[in-house]
């Protein structure tokens, strides 16, 4: 071998042995729910000992905000185990451990750098902890390398601490203070397995370190403690938004992401500190926290229920109904000042509200749907856009609506210029007032319509509503022109107007994604509205004269280049054309089915339990409907048959018994010669023979009979 062979031999080698190296396996627990997913996606991610290393701060922040999964090399190898053992393996993960023999869960374990064990989502899973903890403890002196254990507690176990100064009971607690900490009575289970892992992170630090992360109450991703307020918000059922008691306790909270910041920084910095606090610098309080989550994603109204009416709502469970009314002020010294964490909410939820609403709604699949049925008059748009909007659950946007409700608005408030609660109003009440005027006055002079330079507003407003950008709208028919479109979706920002005046500028929170535009002659649709029923048609503008002025005013605005889908056509949101005229299902269906594969499916939560429950209810009923229906025509058949067969076995015995009587008639009939011969010229003789014979009683009746009959045989001629 060369020496040039020998070096590039020595470096293959060294580069081989340097991968062994600095390869690193973290196990997980859970790698499926939600702080275990968020946690070990991240920690995925993560280039070994990369918190150690300063790194630009805009590509750090983009990279750490960013869901997407980026491979790079010299990541942490993740491994762990799933709460839904049937569930399937997540794209970050290597390896799942699914062994129910706990040597074999503890060879697979000691292969792996750091063991990462939480028990602030899940109790259950303190016993595994501490199982696993005393395990690998017993097994440290075999560790060729050494390891890490960490576990991501809870600061319940903080709950009932006694203030570090009673005069002041504003200062935080810090990581210093945690030989004081008193947990809540519900948590001492965590305190429990708190106090084991430090003590078995004594015996020998150089081969097996062990952590414990007081977490504060994990937001962000997905969300899951307030995940329940954040889904009411998102949709608006409810007038205001339920805050547990007075709300002013003090909330102590962490993104989780950076917890599991904080997470890297340990595995790659195996700090001194051994018992770390890990919350961000807010110190916000249950109600600061549900009303800026109902203000940015809800009604922006909240309401204060009592304690027990909050433990009797079924979908709140105890551990988080203890969290929410914990009441704690901490503050984690250590990660801030010896930490190099790329915080996402630093200042906490409610400073990062607006990048946490969209970030939950990323995660949950909860981007609002927009689309515009548009067609001629009587051509099956409401109805269709009705059927569309009860499946995906959407706002259905009609003109009469909008306008009828601006109006309320508008009443209402106009209605407080004269009152008390008009002081502090800014001058609002007394616009409206003014605006409703002269609104009133527009219509009067219009013949009862009201002028696009009102209309339009009112649009803009229910589009940019909160639930129409929670879950989304179908508009109905409007816009009707090109005018009409530009001026509802254009944008208010002048300076965004000029950056692209290359290309059209719109309003990107409100532009309909998908365009429908359902298409049929004149002919087709004078004959569906002939053949409407008297009592559907009256009082409608599908009157004969009534649907010929609308034809004829939608076949002039939709005849030129200048019609409201080349408006759409021009910004790229290529209309669909649908032939309506082939369809003969009254309620539409086809049409509705074709623009439902159009649009796709659908992003919101789906049925709610109550709706499962009566989709479920619906289901039986057809079942149990089929069921008495298949047994009632097998009934009907078995009755049929039987029926049948006695009619055809009646039909029989009277066939037989004719054929007897028949049968009975031919023998009397063929019988009748012969009684009569032998009435004439046997019986009387032979009868007289056997008088004679009954009063003479011969030894011998036989022979007599017969002397007697050659005796007295008459002659026949």
């Amino acid at each position: 071998m060369t020496t040039k062979n020998k070096v590039m031999a020595e470096d293959t080698e060294s580069t081989t042995v340097q991968e062994k190296l600095t390869r690193k396996r973290i196990f997980i627990n859970l790698v499926d729910s939600y702080e275990g997913g968020a946690i070990s996606k991240f920690l995925s991610t993560c280039v070994i000992n990369a918190s150690l290393e300063e790194l630009e701060e805009e590509e750090d922040t983009e990279s750490v905000k960013s869901d997407t999964l980026v491979t790079k090399e010299g990541t942490y190898e993740i491994v762990g185990t799933l709460k839904n053992q049937d569930g399937e393996k997540p794209e970050w993960v290597t390896e799942i451990f699914n062994f129910k023999d706990k040597a074999q869960m503890l060879e697979h374990m000691s292969e792996c750098d750091v063991v990462i064990y939480d028990i602030n989502e899940d109790p259950g899973q303190i016993d595994e902890a501490t199982w696993a903890v005393s395990a690998l403890h017993a097994e440290l002196e075999r560790f060729k390398i050494p390891k890490i254990f960490i576990l991501l507690s809870t600061v319940m176990t903080w709950a009932k601490s006694k203030p570090l100064d009673p005069d002041d009971p504003e200062i935080p607690f810090t990581e210093d203070d945690y030989r004081r900490r008193k947990p809540h009575p519900n948590f001492k289970n965590h305190i429990s397995a708190e106090k084991l892992v430090i003590k078995h992170g004594k015996t020998n630090k150089a081969k097996f370190v062990t952590y414990v992360v007081a977490t504060g109450l994990t937001y962000g991703a997905g969300e899951k403690i307030f995940h329940d307020l954040f889904r009411t918000a998102w949709h608006g059922n409810t007038d205001a938004l339920q805050c547990f008691g007075n709300g002013m306790n003090i909330l102590p909270t962490i993104h989780i992401k950076d917890l599991a910041g904080v997470l890297q920084n340990i595995a790659d910095s195996r700090p001194k500190t051994r018992y770390l606090v890990a919350v961000d610098d807010s110190q916000n309080t249950l109600e600061d926290v549900v009303k800026i989550i109902s203000t940015d994603l809800g009604t922006g109204k909240v309401k204060h229920i009592t304690k027990e009416e909050t433990l009797l709502k079924k979908d709140v469970k105890q551990s988080d109904f203890d969290m929410l009314l914990v009441n704690l002020r901490m503050d984690g010294v250590y990660i801030k000042e010896n930490m190099n964490i790329r915080w996402i909410a630093e200042t906490g939820l409610k400073e990062n509200i607006t990048d946490v609403i969209k970030e939950y709604k990323q995660t949950r699949g909860l981007l609002p749907m927009r689309a515009c049925v548009l067609g001629p008059p009587a051509s099956g748009k409401t109805s269709i856009v009705q059927a569309l909007c009860k499946q995906y659950k959407l706002h259905h946007i009609k003109i009469n609506d909008v306008i009828r409700e601006a109006i309320e608005m508008l009443e209402k408030s106009a209605a407080r210029v004269d009152s008390d609660e008009n002081e502090d109003d800014d001058g609002k009440a007394q616009e409206d007032h003014e605006l409703l005027e002269t609104i009133m006055e527009n219509k009067e002079a219009n013949n009862g319509r009201i002028d696009d330079q009102y209309i339009i507003p009112f649009f803009r407003d229910k589009l940019h509503s909160m639930p129409c950008q929670n879950q989304g709208f179908i508009l109905d028919g409007y816009p009707k022109t090109m005018e009409q479109a530009k001026e509802l979706f254009a944008v208010d920002d002048e300076d965004e107007q000029e950056e692209n005046s290359k290309m059209p500028v719109f309003d990107k929170n409100i532009m309909p994604e998908v365009i429908i535009s359902l298409n049929c002659t004149d002919e087709f649709l004078k004959d569906r509205v002939m053949n409407l029923p008297e009592s559907v048609v009256a009082g409608t503008h599908n009157t004969e004269d009534g649907l010929q002025r609308r034809l004829q005013e939608f076949r002039v605005l939709n005849e030129e280049d200048t019609t409201v889908l080349n408006y759409f056509d021009e910004l790229e949101f290529h209309p669909e054309n649908i032939d309506v005229s082939k369809e003969t299902d009254p309620k539409n269906q086809n049409i509705v089915e074709q623009i439902v594969k159009i649009m796709g499916e659908p992003r919101n939560y789906g049925p709610t339990a109550d709706e499962v429950e009566e989709m479920d209810r619906i289901k039986a009923e057809k079942r149990l409907k089929k069921e008495q229906e298949e047994k009632d025509e097998i009934e009907r058949k078995e009755a049929e048959e039987k029926a049948e067969t006695i009619k055809r076995q009646t039909e029989w015995t009277n066939r037989l018994e004719e054929v007897k009587r028949q049968e009975q008639e031919v023998l009397e009939n063929q019988s009748i010669p012969l009684r009569n011969y032998l009435m004439k010229h046997v019986m009387p003789t032979l009868t007289q023979g056997l008088i004679d014979c009954c009063k003479v009683r011969p030894d011998d009746a036989i022979d007599y009979l017969a002397e007697y009959l050659f005796r007295n045989n008459p002659q026949i001629d």
